[in-house]
């Protein structure tokens, strides 16, 4: 199956972004402020102390929608911590950015450097004085206003991590707990240690085995039916799971 036009043409303007002399990957941009910083320390500010704010934030995120109005742009901004709404105007940035961003697409990763305020529906802005792009995205996003389908998360999980607050709160809480177990054995001296989850004989339970083939190495391999703890020189082994020493 071919290409579709959406990917051909974000292709087709990768390449002549390219051509006019952009890096569309540069590697020196580092953001120095997170989005759920702004909304823990300017959540419950009003319009007016936002305006005695003159401290400048830079961040970086992917573009998640736009909203165009002539020479001005409300566009969301989302990182690994959230998404704030970002306000860009030619006049602020000047022509030559602003008209990079608006030959940039949904899904592009930009940094932006500027001032938190309050708009008149009461949004936590952020109003951009300079920007910038970090990477440039050849794949288009899933449309918003519809979820994606079970096989479509589990195939391409960084999908549903992008597109999904829930799925991030979940995967960052689960490496947390993780994270935590690790330094509570480790501070116990317990080491690490992993067993191998393929096998070039049958092992780990008397179940029937997944079978695959090595190609490079020539040869067929058993997928462990179960990780559980064995006997190994007297020790405790577990896979992925901390032994005492």
């Amino acid at each position: 199956m071919g290409e579709s036009n959406v990917i051909k043409q974000r292709r087709e303007k990768a390449l002549a972004l390219k051509t006019e002399g952009l890096n569309l990957y540069p590697n020196h941009f580092r953001p120095r402020t997170q989005v759920s910083e702004l909304h823990s320390r300017f959540g419950q500010e009003d319009a007016a102390a936002l305006e005695k704010v003159e401290e400048t934030f830079h961040l970086a995120g992917r573009v998640m929608a736009r909203r165009d109005y002539g020479k001005s742009t409300f566009f969301d901004m989302q990182d690994h911590s959230g998404q704030v709404q970002a306000y860009l105007r030619r006049q602020d940035v000047g022509a030559e950015t602003y008209d990079l961003f608006k030959k940039l697409d949904i899904g592009d990763i930009v940094g932006l450097e500027g001032r938190i305020f309050r708009t008149r529906t009461g949004e936590l802005t952020l109003l951009v004085s300079s920007l910038e792009l970090v990477t440039k995205s050849l794949l288009p996003l899933p449309e918003k206003y519809h979820e994606i389908n079970i096989e479509l998360k589990y195939r391409q999980r960084y999908l549903d991590l992008i597109m999904n607050k829930q799925t991030r709160e979940v995967f960052t809480k689960r490496t947390r707990i993780i994270s935590l177990l690790r330094r509570f054995l480790e501070n116990r001296s317990f080491i690490e240690v992993e067993t191998p989850m393929m096998h070039p004989i049958p092992g780990g339970a008397t179940a029937r085995p997944f079978e695959t083939f090595h190609h490079t190495l020539d040869m067929k391999l058993y997928l462990r039916v179960a990780p559980e703890p064995e006997k190994a020189s007297g020790r405790r082994v577990q896979q992925g799971l901390r032994i005492k020493s």
